[in-house]
């Protein structure tokens, strides 16, 4: 008697095992996991001018350095064009850079620190230039990498490494939304 109770246990899991496998099968299927075949880009723009961001800091050079990588990552990495002159330009890129050091690790006795930290704030506007529509309205993207004077590093070093992660983040922010 108890070969036939296991028997139909065994029958039951077998059974609940194929419709949650076939509900699985379904599932994906049909589209439940949220994934598109649309473009990652807006398909209405096709030129982008990227004004030089803009710094309140007395740290000064590093908007240039800012702007110039924006404008690689996209051209890269978009379908997007950059453009030298605002008015043949389907949008603009615009935004304002600040950047700040933070002491990550200091010598317990002298107090001088060990190993600091770079981070970069940007805060970004796209605008269609044609419908006048703000495409990202001021939305803020932060990058930080640390550095060390103890083995060579520099603070130029660090900031170039925060500003290349800014960028990318500032790229991504260009996909359409899903």
């Amino acid at each position: 008697m108890a070969g036939k109770s296991d028997r139909k246990e065994f029958m039951s899991r077998k059974r609940s095992v194929f419709v949650l496998g076939m509900a699985w099968c379904l599932c994906v299927l049909t589209g439940c996991q949220g994934y598109s075949n649309s473009w990652l880009h807006r398909q209405d723009v096709s030129t982008v001018y990227v004004e030089m961001f803009d710094t309140s800091d007395f740290r000064r050079g590093y908007e240039f350095t800012l702007t110039d990588a924006i404008c690689k990552r996209i051209e890269a990495q978009t379908p997007y064009k950059i453009v030298s002159d605002r008015n043949v330009a389907d949008t603009i890129l615009s935004g304002t850079v600040s950047l700040g050091v933070g002491i990550l690790a200091s010598e317990r006795w002298t107090g001088r620190p060990l190993e600091q930290e770079t981070m970069v704030a940007v805060n970004v506007t796209w605008k269609n230039l044609k419908t006048g529509q703000v495409l990202i309205d001021r939305q803020n993207v932060y990058g930080s990498s640390s550095y060390s004077s103890q083995v060579g590093q520099t603070i130029d070093y660090s900031a170039d490494r925060a500003i290349n992660k800014v960028s990318q983040k500032v790229v991504e922010l260009m996909e359409q939304p899903w």
